[in-house]
């Protein structure tokens, strides 16, 4: 049986306009094929079409998880390798764009400059250079010059020499007037003994004061502060250091609490955590990985040493909150949500910088998603310059509806951008949910687009934290003070790792938040802890009863003054006067 392979041949089409469709030469041609044949070519056909669907489903596959580790690859090398912190330039694009800024870093020639900086508190040494005798008079004569003080010469030459030295303290001693027979006088009689830190310790209070500003101001390792001052001939263990950083370390204990006190007192926090090695066996820890959070106030840094990273922290912190109303500034961390949910006197205010972030991050990972992300980021650029505005003309003593015409104004700008900011991001989550046609948003692919709805439903399920700055103009819209707050610990994590007991551990916290408070309040932490050890020290090695001169809200301003300012340089004994003037 034969079957023809294709209908017979038509007559041209004659459309309207009289037009002849041209015939191919193919098209006259017969062929005659088994039915056999036909069906065998038919199932063939259909066969390598279904496996070129197939493959080419496949190959979009394939493709589309490639873009996705290409994006988690890029992410990941810019987390590993790129900078740690945002800089207001922008860095060359993948283009590989000069910057148009020619701007030379530093100084800027033909600027005019600041002048020699004064330096009121450094002691004077006074040196005298003079003239060789032979010099003094006439050679050929031999008169002598006359001296003119009114024409002296001066120079000044700044020196930082630091030495370590012994005090020898002699302690002169008295016996009883033979004459005297009263009952009551001792028979030998001296000076009491110099008042130590640590009673039968050699070193003193200067020693324990470097000691801490090393370690927990200036993150600098304890052995490489040994190594400095055994350049200076005073040697020390590592032991004798760690053994007296245990020895005081119960006394600023009255001062943490202090510090706790002042902080429940007030309305307006910022938070945040960063890792913390402890190298110490926890029952039901495992590992050596703990926190390091930090809590920083209008008045008081407190930061909190613990193994867990869960809400019972700034929760167990926050119990002793005296106001009826609490705000956190703080990132999305799921910690701080339950925090919130758990009280209700504390309101959570997210941080816009890391909102910020997420779209940077997207069009990092997605070279596709770049135009949108960064006419994302000029949206909010365009925030933070309207609520500076609003900010210049508020008045802190006035409440928000007594604020003035020009504050009013930028309030309703920044409405506004919230508004249509929130419009942007809903309406893109609308657009996906809705079935598109792959035409009409050919370049985007499917993992930018996740990419892209994760960004903007994160924006929406946080906007209340987000907005909170509206109606509060006291909060600031990031979190910046935290994070900036954290950077010296992390750089002692880096240099030192971490304590290795749970005493130096109670004892970090309590370093960083004292120094860290006293530098908010503009006082010298040198000064401070020379007096404040001092104190104790002549208290019989242990804390002060009254910590009235050592808290900067309770000293008196002439006090606070007076710490800020360097402490009093201790001039070698060789030197007969110094004048400070």
């Amino acid at each position: 049986m034969e079957a023809t392979a294709c209908t017979p041949p038509k007559e041209p089409h004659q459309h309207s306009d009289k037009e002849i469709v041209p015939v191919h030469p193919f098209s006259q041609e017969w062929v005659t094929i088994t039915k056999e044949e036909h069906i065998d070519l038919i199932q063939r056909a259909s066969y390598w079409e279904a496996q070129h669907t197939r493959i080419k489903q496949k190959l979009d596959r394939a493709q589309e998880e490639n873009r996705y580790k290409d994006a988690k690859i890029k992410d990941l090398q810019k987390r590993l390798f790129g900078k740690k912190s945002e800089k207001q330039t922008s860095a060359k694009s993948e283009k590989g764009d000069e910057p148009t800024s020619t701007r030379k870093r530093g100084q800027q020639p033909g600027s005019n400059g600041h002048g020699r900086t004064p330096r009121p508190n450094l002691p004077v040494v006074p040196e005298v250079r003079d003239l060789p005798e032979d010099e003094k008079c006439c050679p050929r004569c031999g008169l002598p010059h006359v001296p003119k003080p009114g024409l002296d010469e001066t120079s000044e030459i700044i020196e930082s020499d630091v030495n370590a030295y012994k005090r020898r303290i002699r302690r002169p001693a008295f016996v009883r007037n033979p004459g005297c027979c009263c009952p009551d006088t001792p028979a030998v009689m001296a000076a009491p003994p110099p008042p130590r830190l640590i009673p039968r310790s050699p070193y003193g209070v200067s020693f324990r004061a470097e000691i801490l500003l090393s370690k927990f101001q200036y993150a600098q390792p304890t052995h490489r502060h040994l190594e400095d001052l055994g350049d200076l001939a005073l040697t020390a263990s590592p032991g004798t250091v760690a053994g007296g950083l245990r020895a005081i370390a119960p006394l600023f204990e009255p001062i943490m609490e202090g510090l706790y006190e002042k902080q429940m007192t007030e309305t307006l926090f910022h938070n945040d955590e960063t890792r913390w090695e402890v190298f110490v066996e926890v029952e039901g820890k495992v590992g050596s990985r703990w926190y390091l959070w930090v809590t920083r106030s209008a008045s008081v840094i407190f930061f909190i040493l613990d193994p867990s990273r869960s809400a019972a922290v700034p929760g167990a912190h926050f119990a002793g909150l005296q106001n009826g109303r609490a705000i956190i500034v703080c990132d999305r961390y799921s910690a701080y949500k339950k925090l919130a949910r758990l009280s209700d006197i504390i309101l959570l205010a997210f941080c816009w910088a890391h909102v910020r972030r997420d779209f940077l991050d997207a069009a990092c990972s997605f070279k596709e998603l770049e135009p949108w992300a960064l006419e994302w980021t000029q949206r909010i650029a365009e925030l933070y310059h309207r609520n500076t505005l609003r900010l210049e003309h508020r008045d802190r003593e006035k409440s928000l509806d007594q604020q003035s015409e020009a504050f009013r104004q930028h309030h309703r700008a920044v409405q506004e951008t919230l508004q249509a900011m929130h419009q942007g991001a809903t309406r893109l989550i609308a657009e996906q949910d809705e079935p598109q046609d792959d035409e009409a948003v050919p370049s985007l692919s499917q993992s930018a687009r996740k990419r892209q709805r994760k960004v903007c439903q994160s924006l929406l399920d946080h906007w209340e934290g987000l907005t909170l700055f509206i109606d509060n103009p006291q909060v600031p819209l990031d979190n910046n003070l935290a994070e900036n707050t954290i950077r010296g610990p992390v750089t002692g994590r880096k240099n030192y790792y971490g304590p290795g007991s749970l005493w130096s551990a109670e004892l970090a916290a309590s370093l960083f938040s004292i120094l860290k408070t006293l530098v908010l309040w503009g006082i010298n932490p040198r000064h401070w802890l020379m007096a404040y050890l001092n104190a104790c020290a002549e208290n019989g090695a242990t804390a002060p009863t009254d910590l009235t001169p050592f808290l900067p809200w309770t000293m008196s301003a002439e006090r606070r003054a007076e710490l800020a300012r360097p402490p009093q340089a201790r001039l070698p004994s060789s030197v007969p006067f110094a004048d400070t003037s």
